[in-house]
């Protein structure tokens, strides 16, 4: 487990139950409840608090501050029993709590079951070829990830997609398989997506799902996610009518948007929208 190796520990467990969690503030106090008779703690570069980690004599947990700022009751702990420092970039640690979670959800959650005709990922891989080319190193995010068939393909065309859903069955089929790798997915609500998820040139969103007047809010939401936290986002839908609606929702955005039919196949990613901006918002 990379997150204990960087404390130079055996094992670790964070109290955090899940990836998502790790916006809460209410969770620290379960760290500090068992007595510690040892500690440690991680900064960055800029010597910024990354982590906390207690031990009671049985075991290590810990909490980290990557997407919330420590407590002070938590300051205090550390300073009442012997501690010993660390530093790590801050990237490197994201990535070991990414991937503490990810094991998580491959542990302990059944798979769906194979979601995807064989031949998709060849069309998205041509239409990404298409549409922007090699990524030569860029992120790119992967919004509503699934299984990741888009993430492999951006990944083959030579992009680092940093991937996210909030579906753990479809995330547990393909994480650690190729494609989705553990250290670069996560499992939050899209509509929550800045929260967690650092801006990007480009990011994409490959067939997202059924878009209705019952759940058109959420898509929405999820849509200004992406177009916020990227300069040119890539959207598919399955028919006219919800690429109209993208396309509308992007250009609230103040985004400049095209909108064409992908004629690769008749049943995903068939219409496409993609909103450009000159920077994040």
């Amino acid at each position: 487990m990379k997150a204990a190796r960087l404390l130079d520990l055996d094992t670790i467990v964070f109290v955090e139950p899940s990836f998502a969690d790790l916006t809460q503030d209410a969770f620290t106090g379960l760290l500090l409840e068992p007595s510690a008779i040892a500690g440690r703690l991680l900064v960055d570069g800029n010597d910024d608090l990354l982590a906390i980690a207690l031990f009671d004599g049985q075991q290590w947990r810990a909490v980290t501050f990557l997407y919330r700022p420590p407590t002070v009751d938590a300051i205090e702990r550390l300073e009442s029993v012997p501690t010993e420092c660390y530093q790590e970039d801050r990237e490197v640690w994201s990535a070991a709590v990414r991937e503490y979670y990810a094991r998580e959800i491959q542990r302990f959650v059944t798979p769906a079951l194979e979601d995807l005709p064989p031949y998709r990922g060849d069309l998205i891989h041509d239409l990404i070829g298409d549409v922007w080319g090699d990524g030569n190193g860029r992120r790119c995010l992967d919004c509503c990830c699934g299984s990741g068939v888009g993430s492999a393909e951006l990944r083959s065309d030579g992009w680092e997609p940093p991937a996210f859903d909030n579906d753990r069955s479809l995330l547990s089929l393909r994480l650690g398989t190729g494609r989705l790798r553990p250290d670069a997915t996560c499992c939050i609500d899209a509509t929550l997506a800045s929260m967690y998820i650092p801006p990007a040139t480009h990011g994409a969103a490959f067939m997202l799902g059924a878009i209705n007047v019952y759940n058109a809010d959420i898509w929405r939401a999820i849509v200004g996610e992406l177009v916020g936290l990227t300069e040119e986002a890539l959207i598919t839908v399955g028919t006219q009518d919800e690429r109209h609606m993208v396309a509308g929702w992007c250009r609230d955005l103040q985004a400049d948007v095209e909108e064409f039919e992908n004629d690769r196949d008749p049943i995903y990613d068939l219409h496409v929208c993609i909103a450009r901006r000159h920077a994040p918002l």
